[in-house]
C-alpha cells in the first residue's frame, strides 16, 4: 500500500464525506483506474512501430501495454478496419497508486513551463483527461532509445457523478490545478 493511498483511507476520504456534505461513506468519490493511450497515424505505415511505444508505456506504467486496433475504416486516411493503431494500458489498484504518487510527485513537476493543469479536461461525470506532448518526462524513459518525441493521453476514472466531486477528489490528492 503507498503511502497516498494510505492518506487517502485515513484522511482525505473522511475530509471530503465533510466538505461535500456527503450523508454516507458510499457516495465518498473514489479513484477506479488509470488509462494511458498512445495512438499514432504513422502506424498505418509501420506496424511494427507500436512495439516500441508499447515497450515505452510499459515502461511507464509497470504493467503490459495492449495493442489497439481501428473499429472503423477511414478511407480518406488509408486506414481499414481491424489495423492496429495505438497502444493502451489500463492501471487499476496497487499500480495505480503507485503510478499516481510517480505522476505528482515527479512526472507533473518535470513539465516544462508547468503553470498548473488545466479545469476543462473533466468530462460531466467526474472523469479528468490530460495529454502530456512528449514521453520523456516521466523518468522511466531512457532517452538514448527513443526514436520519436511522441504525446499520450491520461485518464483518471472516478466514482464521481458530477465534475465537482471528482475535481475535489483530484485536488486532495494532490492534482496541482490552474486557479
Amino acid at each position: 500500500m503507498t503511502l497516498l493511498e494510505q492518506k487517502y483511507k485515513q484522511e482525505i476520504s473522511k475530509q471530503l464525506q465533510a466538505d461535500l456534505k456527503l450523508s454516507s461513506a458510499m457516495q465518498i468519490p473514489k479513484l477506479e483506474k488509470i488509462v494511458i493511450s498512445v495512438s499514432t497515424g504513422e502506424a498505418v505505415k509501420n506496424p511494427k512501430l507500436l512495439h516500441s511505444i508499447a515497450d515505452e508505456v510499459s515502461a511507464i506504467s509497470g504493467q503490459k501495454a495492449v495493442i489497439t486496433k481501428a473499429k472503423k475504416a477511414i478511407a480518406n486516411f488509408k486506414l481499414r478496419e481491424g489495423m492496429p493503431l495505438g497502444v493502451r494500458v489500463t492501471l487499476r489498484k496497487d499500480r495505480m497508486w503507485s503510478f499516481l504518487e510517480r505522476m505528482i510527485h515527479f512526472t507533473i513537476p518535470s513539465v516544462r513551463d508547468f503553470r498548473g493543469l488545466p479545469n476543462k479536461g473533466f468530462d460531466g461525470r467526474g472523469n479528468y483527461n490530460m495529454g502530456l506532448k512528449e514521453q520523456l518526462v516521466f523518468p522511466e524513459i531512457d532517452y538514448d532509445r527513443v526514436d520519436k518525441v511522441r504525446g499520450m493521453n491520461i485518464t483518471f476514472c472516478t466514482s464521481a457523478e458530477v465534475d465537482e466531486h471528482g475535481k475535489a477528489l483530484l485536488e486532495a490528492l494532490g492534482f496541482p490545478f490552474k486557479k
